[in-house]
């Protein structure tokens, strides 16, 4: 079961998630909170995997208190508002909704966060191989051999020592399918293997041949690697 919490300053909006949640069997609505830092509290003591989110709210805006979670559970925005659609996606949001949205939008939102829940589930206990879904194909790859994943478009390539492979992915779906302890986002564009690293400058990380750049705001996480290697 999925376990979720709405955040909307207007109650009435809270109720439709209430009403459409009920008919997804895989769902829990757990609560709803028409005030963003109750859900904030919330959310630091009880395990959550979904947050229907409102953009635009008093004090903070749906974008902000995103912003301000360190581990995120994944999100699906609620809005009237399309403007702010780019921006959801580059916090790796799940789905945006416009309302008034219908049932089989929001199942569809639902969907796709309960086929990433599995994906994360699956990688708490990954071998040393997974499968990554290529056109019709599901191509078997060790964790071991990919030196990078790169974001391409639509897409994500793997990269390994003998070529790449090219898969219709998310970034944040290419993120769930590898272990976080070896696979780390070290730019927008870019999750690195932390045990093919060779050199780690001041800009960029080289794995084997390859010079991947570190992003604006990375910082934190290279410390992360380089401390995971003492």
């Amino acid at each position: 079961m999925m376990t979720a919490i709405a955040i909307d300053d207007e109650p009435i909006a809270l109720e439709v998630v209430k009403s459409l949640a009920e008919k997804v069997p895989f769902l829990d609505l757990r609560a709803s909170f028409t005030d963003a830092f109750q859900a904030l509290d919330y959310l630091q003591k009880n395990k959550t995997d979904l947050i229907f989110l409102d953009i635009k709210m008093p004090d903070i805006s749906g974008l902000e208190l995103l912003k301000s979670l360190p581990q995120p559970p994944m999100v699906v925005f609620t809005t009237a508002y399309a403007e702010h659609a780019v921006q959801s996606f580059e916090l790796d949001a799940i789905d945006y909704l416009l309302k008034p949205f219908s049932l089989s939008r929001f199942l569809k939102a639902c969907n796709k966060a309960q086929e990433l829940l599995q994906l994360r589930t699956n990688k708490d206990f990954a071998s040393p191989v997974i499968f990554v879904k290529s056109g019709y194909d599901q191509v078997r790859v060790s964790l071991q051999d990919i030196l990078f994943v790169e974001s391409a478009g639509n897409y994500m390539q793997f990269i390994t020592p003998t070529g790449k492979i090219l898969s219709r992915l998310t970034m944040a779906e290419a993120q769930a399918l590898l272990p976080g302890n070896q696979f780390f986002r070290i730019h927008r564009s870019y999750i690195i293997n932390r045990n093919r690293i060779d050199r780690i400058e001041k800009t960029q990380v080289w794995l084997g041949d390859f010079c991947v750049p570190i992003g604006a705001g990375f910082t934190q996480t290279l410390e992360q690697i380089v401390g995971g290697q003492r």
